[in-house]
């Protein structure tokens, strides 16, 4: 049987269900997975508020399962997909991670990693940007609209 490869869209799509669960708690529309081996391992979306936790943003809950489905720290062998950009402090967790790969569909030109320096992350870790950026990015301005 022949290994189905999954494309970047596909698993970005897999986080815009991560989000929309963020979402649905009136959390900020966030959503990871972290896929192994063209499998999701992890997911994960912001629970800041439920959690009454800065820290607990979607990269970080997905970090956390990956780990421990994984059973180690180390995720040089994992992608992480999400919706936004990272901020720093995520960024930082994906350096000692060690994470292969980072997918991000909208730039946060706010709170944006790359607004500091791209050097947050692995040196070995590679990033693509873009995925879906228009219904990511649409997912959020449409929270703040209604916030405000």
């Amino acid at each position: 049987m022949p290994l189905t490869v999954y494309s970047d869209e596909t698993f970005m799509r897999e986080a815009l269900k991560e989000a929309r669960k963020a979402l649905e708690k009136d959390e900020v529309p966030v959503g990871a997975v972290i896929v192994c081996n063209n499998r999701v391992i992890a997911r994960g979306h912001n629970l800041t508020e439920q959690l009454n936790d800065a820290t607990a943003h979607a990269e970080m809950q997905a970090f956390t399962a990956a780990t421990n489905f994984l059973g180690g720290k180390y995720l040089e062998e994992c992608t992480l997909y999400v919706t936004v950009e990272p901020c720093v402090m995520c960024a930082g967790a994906s350096y000692w991670s060690q994470i292969g790969r980072i997918v991000y569909g909208a730039a946060d030109e706010k709170r944006g990693y790359t607004l500091i320096s791209a050097g947050i992350l692995h040196p070995k870790t590679t990033v693509s940007s873009g995925v879906l950026a228009e219904e990511c990015s649409k997912l959020m301005k449409d929270f703040f609209r209604k916030k405000r």
